[in-house]
């Protein structure tokens, strides 16, 4: 990656924050710097005005320039942060309804040059226009995956607080729904992180019988996995693995083949090691995985000029 901004840049490019700093991780601190500081360039050379914290400012309260924000007025009038028109049809869709119990920042989707779930329609949005491309790509990224892609769906979750998956309210950045022979489904779920270090988390208590009784029937999990990632970087991971497991226990019998992937730039190194760690815990590795950014790009899925776009917009290098 290219050199690291330095304080001087950040701030001239007001993009120096303090929520960038990882504590005891260089390179994870360098790493979000330098996405920052790419973003306000991006936004810059395509002439679009700065944005501010908080991202609507409020009259009478204290407010700044952000440089890898879009003022939000601007942003949703022109959908400047989404790449395609595949991408941003995509995102007007999905903020067309609300599925039930959903929590959805609306502002940093459409004004946050950061926000992972904007990459999410930014790499799949082509897809969700054209099923035959979108096919094509899930075949060409996870091979071993079954049936026929008929749906993309965006931050989606089968039941949000539903005891019938896994009671809680995590969700997938996007999931792709593949139709098989005998009338039940398959499902890639997609977990995205660009910007996001990894951080610990800690389990609601009563969640964690429901978690215990997935992870057992999964038989994909080490013998107190569940417990061992409690409090710890991993446990997000594992709830949104969970909640994939969950689908294909559900009583309707509708799922019989998942795979839940985390995603992220090769650069971010809080989650290549996490994901190593989480899949060290498996018995079961066959519906756990997880992707590069660049490596979705290079594999000649996507229409040239978006992958053109995403490196330019995402990779620094």
């Amino acid at each position: 990656m290219a050199e690291t901004p330095s304080k001087e840049q950040l701030e001239a490019a007001h993009c120096w924050e303090a929520e960038d700093r990882v504590p005891g991780r260089p390179a994870m601190t360098a790493f979000r710097r330098k996405l920052r500081y790419h973003q306000a360039m991006w936004r810059e050379a395509n002439g679009h005005p700065i944005g501010s914290q908080p991202i609507v400012p409020r009259e009478g309260k204290p407010s700044r320039p952000a440089g890898s924000r879009l003022p939000l007025d601007y942003a949703r009038e022109t959908g400047a942060t989404f790449l395609t028109a595949g991408a941003l049809d995509a995102a007007k869709t999905r903020t067309s309804f609300v599925e039930p119990h959903q929590s959805f920042d609306h502002q940093r989707l459409w004004a946050d040059l950061l926000w992972s779930e904007t990459l999410a329609f930014n790499l799949f949005g082509d897809l969700a226009a054209d099923l035959a491309l979108a096919d094509r790509a899930v075949h060409a990224w996870w091979p071993d995956a079954p049936g026929t892609v008929s749906e993309i769906r965006f931050a989606h979750s089968p039941g949000r607080f539903d005891p019938a998956y896994l009671g809680s309210l995590r969700a997938f950045d996007a999931a792709f729904v593949l139709d098989l022979d005998d009338g039940t489904h398959a499902i890639v779920a997609v977990d995205v992180e660009y910007h996001e270090r990894a951080r610990a988390a800690t389990r609601k208590p009563i969640g964690l019988p429901r978690h215990l009784e997935v992870a057992e029937r999964s038989g994909a999990l080490e013998s107190g996995t569940v417990e061992a990632v409690d409090r710890t970087d991993l446990l997000v991971m594992s709830l949104e693995h969970l909640l994939l497991l969950s689908m294909l226990q559900h009583e309707s019998g509708a799922w019989t083949w998942g795979r839940y992937v985390v995603v992220h730039p090769a650069g971010n190194t809080d989650f290549a090691d996490a994901c190593s760690r989480y899949r060290a815990l498996l018995v079961d590795r066959s519906t756990f995985g997880s992707a590069t950014v660049e490596e979705l790009l290079d594999a000649g899925a996507l229409r040239p000029r978006t992958v053109a776009a995403l490196r330019e917009r995402y990779l620094p290098d």
